[in-house]
């Protein structure tokens, strides 16, 4: 179970900012200015010195080197955004290969510039030869091992560190747009501005019944819930939400696959509980204590199929990046346009994916505002 929580007010947009002591709504609304710093840096040459007369010439390998937290969720979402169409393979490490040489590209990414892993990793890259990308604050032991020898995309926009995803994921997809061979390189711009808009439609000010981020808050408060993905894209993002739930919202929310969720949930379909269910009323009762939902994450082209597996089943709820809370009654799944989106919400993967994970990190936030 999550825990006892407060009788705060999610419409209570005074109360809210003033519990926000630690600031980690503000945090989470950071996503694009995030992104934004990103495409400075690359609009400054940050990866000139690396990839400037190289296009022409793909590498062995893209080694993705991060040991943990936002970091390594970033390479999960970078290999499933873009692993398929990479002119080389993508190959996520948590050390330094012993095969890395002349004829590969490192990215190091992490937070702690004094980590002994990412360091090690960053001066064998220096030292073998490889073109060497640092997504890491460029000081202390990290920059003596490389020495300027590297390109940098160091962060910008000071936020916490469990709120580093989006500088990671938009540094990552600049690197690999840098390598060429990419059909449609991503605008890190306009990234930021879905990002931009996805905050606004999370933020304070905005009633509960017409703010995503809020209503996920409210249908975990006080249930067991977990995190369902499809795909491996989906799955890297509801591990990424448990984390963001259990370190910001100080509450525990499981992350696992779609098809086990759906086991579950027939499982528990099958035994009954659901019957007992029908006399319980959360208004008058509160929330029944053995209450499991789901919250399916899923990407636009799989939405059909996804809603087809859950289809029929009791208190698993779609999630999808175009959705915004439907007026109250209307529906159990997300589904209305959120306003400065298209009907179709975020068209490309990285998008959706970034999306999804700032409406997560903001229903964590507010879930930690109810912690009191």
């Amino acid at each position: 179970m999550s825990g006892s929580f407060s009788i705060l007010d999610l419409d209570d947009t005074e109360a809210l900012l003033a519990a926000d002591r630690d600031g980690a709504l503000w945090a989470a609304s950071m996503a694009g200015a995030q992104v934004r710093a990103t495409a400075a840096a690359v609009d400054e040459g940050a990866l000139e010195t690396v990839f400037g007369d190289s296009r022409d010439y793909p590498p062995r390998t893209v080694i993705w080197l991060a040991t943990r937290g936002t970091a390594a969720t970033a390479g999960a979402l970078l290999a499933a955004v873009r692993g398929d169409s990479s002119r080389a393979p993508l190959v996520l490490a948590a050390e330094t290969p012993a095969w890395i040489g002349s004829l590969d590209v490192l990215v190091v990414a992490g937070d702690d510039p004094g980590d002994p892993t990412l360091v090690a990793a960053a001066a064998a890259g220096v030292r073998r030869g490889a073109r060497v990308v640092l997504i890491a604050p460029h000081e202390g032991p990290l920059r003596d091992a490389t020495a300027g020898r590297v390109g940098v995309l160091e962060p910008r926009v000071p936020v916490p560190v469990e709120f580093g995803l989006p500088r990671f994921l938009a540094a990552g997809l600049a690197v690999m747009d840098a390598l060429g061979g990419t059909a449609e390189p991503t605008d890190l711009g306009a990234l930021a501005d879905v990002l931009d808009a996805e905050a606004l439609a999370n933020s304070a000010a905005r009633e509960l019944f017409t703010n995503p981020a809020k209503l996920l808050a409210d249908r975990i408060v006080g249930r067991d819930v977990a995190l369902a993905g499809d795909c491996a894209a989906t799955l890297a993002l509801a591990r990424h939400g448990s984390a963001a739930m259990l370190r910001t919202g100080l509450t525990t929310v499981a992350a696992t696959g779609l098809a086990d969720a759906v086991s579950a949930m027939r499982a528990r379909s099958a035994g009954g509980r659901d019957i007992a269910d029908v006399f319980h009323d959360e208004q008058i009762d509160g929330p029944a204590a053995d209450r499991l939902r789901v919250l399916a994450l899923t990407l636009a082209a799989e939405r059909t199929v996804v809603a087809a597996r859950i289809n029929g089943l009791p208190d698993v709820d779609l999630v999808a990046a175009g959705d915004v809370p439907a007026t109250p009654g209307a529906s159990e799944e997300l589904a209305v346009p959120a306003g400065g989106l298209s009907p179709a919400g975020p068209v490309r993967v990285e998008q959706q994916l970034a999306v999804l994970a700032v409406r997560l990190e903001m229903a964590a936030a507010y879930l930690r505002l109810l912690r009191g």
